[in-house]
């Protein structure tokens, strides 16, 4: 959620900066005069309750003859007071739910736009892989080797669900595994967080209300399945004042991801890229505001570092402000070329989401001064796995059908090479 106190003290600034994410100054001005009744409330209230604390101390020591009016009066205020506070409790729902809807400040380096096509490159990573025969995608690959099978999941649970057998698994939790070590490696706590939140934690991180649409919700317990293990990670220190001088905090959770997609029919229908249910290793970090740019940065940096030692080619952008989630500033995409698809694709991103998401769960941190202050928070999917599956298949496949797997990933495999369903533990030298 934006500061409202930015609004009251640079209107102009504010209507240019979020014009720039389709907020008119209209909205805007509407905002602004909510604000302006609620708290011309809030004055009217304070000034009646002094004179309804002063005519109650006046009243005691003023002749009888005098008392009777003067009771009449303070009851008269009373009964205002009594009018004022539905009024005011309705003016800070009114507020607070504008304020709701209302998109993070973009970054000021942040491409202008609407959607991927208006991203700005940032540089490649790897080498672009080339093959001497046809190759297949990561469906074809995954169903002769019999480790990926959509049809019997499509009888089980519908569409864009899939099983994973055999190698596939083995390839998945050796991701994982891998993917926690590096995480330690650089500082990051490593979290198995719950995957059923509150919907004041969605709300927290802003994927309520606008994103309603995309979630699973367990009406009869009021909760929520959540679509990246981002909530519960930022809900981890809602409603707190943390240490100063103990930021940054970094959190590295594992959990399935559960996504409606709505909106993307017949978009990504082939395969696994784009499911219902997924894993994910994701990163969160609490820093200090002067911080999160250069947090931003290392969190990308990671990103790219796990795709590089993972042998994939891929390039960075900067995503237009169109495009970005509510609560992001500025976001990175970490896009690798898939070559079943010959395009890039969106494998993770990055993003530094301000103080946008700790005001919402009030969030702060503890000033040298003793003061309070907003946290900043930022994201970062360190191994998005069912889209990490696809890209290694379909890169490091092989002419007979096999694929290699990465030197990385071959101590937790188990094997150099996935030749089906079952692994035999032969090393390929």
């Amino acid at each position: 959620m934006i500061d409202i106190r930015q609004i009251r003290d640079d209107f102009d600034a504010m209507a240019r900066a979020l014009a720039r994410r389709g907020v008119t100054e209209r909205e805007l001005a509407g905002i602004r005069e909510l604000d302006e009744r609620r708290r011309a409330l809030i004055t009217e209230g304070d000034n009646l309750r002094a004179e309804q604390r002063e005519g109650s101390r006046r009243i005691g020591s003023a002749p009888a003859d005098e008392r009777a009016e003067m009771i009449a009066a303070v009851k008269v205020v009373s009964a205002r007071l009594d009018e004022l506070e539905p009024l005011q409790a309705d003016a800070d729902r009114a507020l607070e739910q504008a304020l709701a809807v209302v998109p993070n400040l973009p970054h000021r380096d942040a491409p202008d736009g609407q959607d991927e096509t208006d991203a700005i490159q940032l540089f490649t990573f790897g080498e672009m892989p080339s093959f001497g025969f046809e190759i297949a995608d990561h469906v074809e690959l995954g169903e002769a080797l019999g480790i990926i099978d959509i049809p019997r999941a499509v009888k089980v649970s519908g569409s864009r669900f899939a099983y994973l057998l055999g190698s596939a698994v083995m390839l998945e939790f050796a991701l994982i595994r891998w993917g926690l070590d590096e995480l330690t490696a650089h500082g990051f706590l490593p979290v198995v967080p719950p995957v059923l939140t509150r919907e004041e934690v969605l709300y927290g991180t802003a994927f309520l209300p606008t994103s309603a649409d995309q979630l699973y919700r367990m009406e009869r317990d009021d909760l929520y399945l959540v679509g990246t293990s981002e909530v519960p990670l930022a809900g981890l220190h809602m409603g707190e004042i943390l240490d100063g001088d103990a930021l940054p905090l970094r959190y590295g959770g594992f959990s399935t991801c559960f996504r409606r997609e709505a909106g993307t029919y017949g978009k990504d229908t082939r395969g696994i890229f784009r499911v219902h249910q997924f894993d994910k290793l994701e990163m969160f970090s609490f820093v200090l505001p002067e911080d999160s740019e250069a947090e931003h940065e290392r969190l990308r940096d990671i990103e790219v570092g796990l795709f590089r030692q993972l042998g994939l080619h891929g390039r960075v952008v900067d995503i237009p402000v169109g495009d970005l989630g509510d609560s992001a500033a500025r976001k990175y995409d970490c896009e690798v070329w898939l070559p079943g698809q010959q395009a890039y694709r969106e494998l993770t991103s990055a993003s530094n989401c301000t103080d946008y998401q700790a005001r919402r769960l009030r969030c702060r941190y503890r000033t040298p001064d003793g003061d309070t202050a907003m946290v900043h928070t930022l994201n970062g999917t360190l191994i998005a796995v069912g889209r990490t599956l696809i890209a290694l298949l379909e890169n490091h496949q092989r002419a007979d059908g096999s694929v290699t797997v990465p030197e990385v990933l071959q101590p937790y495999v188990g094997a150099d090479i996935i030749t089906g369903r079952t692994l035999d533990g032969a090393r390929e030298r």
